[in-house]
């Protein structure tokens, strides 16, 4: 599987689309739980272009932990990868009563198998909201540069998971210090990973701003 940037600026467009005809406006949180796939990377910009707040989930987390953090959060949607999908409905099923439970979006690397796998504890696919959004979707701009961006919590070892919020000013500012403190020349790419997807400077800088590297990129 492999995507073009222009692809992929597309792809982005269309699943902010779908998320604000689903009702996610400025301020909502979505959650991801993924490991190094493309849709994870693409949830990066998609999120963050329909006005909501990237809250990037823990793979490696228990269903307690995260149901923790799906509460504390009240995160409005979160996109599933199939090898996550048995811990976060034991994840949901620890939720009390009374909270209102987000909705679950599965990804899975075979779009047939992920419509087959859509069960009434899922809202659709992933590749579904790619489908059905528009390419030509004018993404929500941030009101101002200290709106938030993106939520991220510690993974409670030792008490319960701390969360800190990034802003739009923030995530800029460390991703081009980084450009600049790595004296990265001009189109570098460090690896390529079994997606076969071109990972540049700016993947790295995404990482090492929200989060997103230590989390989610294991040895």
């Amino acid at each position: 599987m492999t995507y073009t940037w222009s692809q992929t600026h597309r792809r982005c467009l269309q699943v902010a689309s779908s998320l604000s005809s689903y009702g996610i406006k400025p301020g909502h949180v979505v959650s991801v739980v993924a490991p190094n796939i493309p849709a994870m990377y693409e949830l990066q910009f998609a999120v963050p272009m329909s006005g909501a707040i990237l809250n990037n989930i823990n793979s490696r987390l228990d269903a307690r932990t995260i149901s923790i953090l799906l509460r504390h959060s009240e995160s409005k949607l979160v996109f599933v990868d199939c090898l996550s999908r048995d811990v976060i409905l034991d994840a949901m099923s620890l939720l009390p009563p009374n909270t209102k439970r987000p909705s679950l979006v599965l990804i899975a690397d075979d779009a047939e198998a992920a419509e087959s796998s859509v069960t009434r504890d899922f809202c659709c696919s992933y590749e579904s909201m790619v489908e059905k959004g528009d390419p030509g979707f004018r993404w929500v701009q941030p009101r101002s540069e200290w709106d938030p961006m993106v939520l991220n919590y510690t993974s409670g070892t030792t008490s319960s998971p701390k969360g800190v919020v990034h802003c739009h000013r923030g995530i800029f500012t460390i991703a081009v210090g980084s450009l600049i403190d790595w004296g990265v020349p001009k189109q570098p790419v460090y690896f390529v990973d079994p997606t076969n997807i071109p990972r540049q400077w700016l993947e790295l800088s995404l990482g090492h701003s929200s989060r997103w590297w230590d989390q989610h990129l294991s040895p």
